[in-house]
């Protein structure tokens, strides 16, 4: 307890400053992709320890790289011309007393089984290759896991590193948050499987207007010609705002796809309906925080926490923790 001190931040509150951005990355975004396959190989690999070595072992594997494909989209389906690649790297036990461990079959069975069940218009035996590079930790480390672990005892932290965390969202953060999650939830894709997994939603509130800007991966086997698109896309517009204006007493604005030239048919459609295959490149840390969104008017942690390990990473225990403690302060102290 001799460590903990609490004190009062003084600044003006955010929803009181003139202007907020916050921006959160979709299911689909290249970024997201690598932050999901790298938080899924660290879980996996955990059970993989637990039920091998009766506990978690050394592992940090937080450092995914999606090399963007080469595509053909166009109206009623086009074609995937060059796969997306993703390397799947860092460091894992790979041996435990002689014995061979699978990690980097686990990397590749666990990257398939996400891909499958949240870009359900991938295919993966042909638009995407999982690399897997993993090798054993340093010596040190390893041996620090060891000394702790398997004694049952919680070990040193192996970095130095800070955590943040806040709540509650405000109107502007509610919105990008609930309006991503409505548009990529499995009962919204239903009835619209036009919309892929890739959406990207900026919000920028200036005063009392709050703008919200949605980039949206369109699956062309789904959009007939321009006229469906236009369509589809007034469409998504319309059921966004009636989602947004219910969040707040402010004025919201949606702009969908705003790069379309639709006089030149030039518009957001993709054969899987995320833009790794031809339009942008990913990397795990480069997108949403622990809390799921990029707040920089917030106090913000750059450290990327997806992939690194639950047992002594500070970059990820402390990001987790912090966010927990900010809700249950919100929601369990009286004022």
């Amino acid at each position: 307890m001799a460590n903990i001190s609490v004190g009062q931040l003084e600044f003006t509150k955010v929803e009181n400053q003139p202007v907020e951005i916050v921006e959160r990355k979709g299911t689909g975004h290249p970024d997201t992709i690598c932050d999901a396959l790298g938080e899924e190989l660290s879980i996996a690999l955990s059970e993989l320890y637990l039920k091998e070595c009766g506990a978690i072992m050394h592992h940090n594997v937080d450092k995914a790289l999606l090399i963007g494909g080469i595509a053909e989209p166009k109206f009623g389906g086009g074609f995937i011309v060059s796969p997306i690649e993703v390397y799947l790297t860092g460091r894992a036990i790979n041996e435990l007393n002689g014995k061979r461990l699978p990690v980097e079959e686990l990397a590749v069975e666990t990257a398939h089984k996400w891909l499958k069940e949240n870009i359900p218009n991938l295919d993966i035996a042909n638009h995407i290759t999982i690399i897997p590079k993993l090798k054993p930790g340093s010596k040190d480390l390893v041996e620090l896991f060891e000394r702790f672990q398997l004694k049952g005892e919680i070990p040193l932290a192996n970095d130095t590193s800070f955590g943040t965390g806040f709540a509650p969202f405000n109107d502007t953060e509610t919105i990008v948050y609930e309006l991503e999650r409505t548009l990529n939830s499995k009962e919204f894709k239903k009835n619209h499987p036009y919309v892929g997994e890739d959406i990207k939603i900026m919000g920028v509130r200036n005063y009392d207007q709050i703008r919200i800007t949605i980039a949206m991966a369109f699956v062309d086997k789904y959009v007939k010609d321009i006229n469906d698109y236009k369509e589809k896309k007034e469409l998504v517009e319309n059921y966004a705002y009636s989602i947004a204006q219910k969040l707040t007493t402010k004025e919201v604005k949606i702009f969908l796809n705003t790069a379309d030239e639709e006089e030149k048919g030039s518009v957001y459609i993709t054969v899987t309906g995320t833009s790794a295959e031809a339009g942008d490149d990913g990397e795990i840390g480069r997108g949403n925080r622990v809390n799921g969104l990029i707040t920089p008017y917030r106090p913000m942690s750059l450290e990327a926490a997806a992939g690194k390990n639950p047992v002594s990473h500070i970059g990820k225990i402390y990001n987790t923790a912090a966010m927990d403690m900010a809700e249950r302060i919100v929601s369990e102290v009286k004022r």
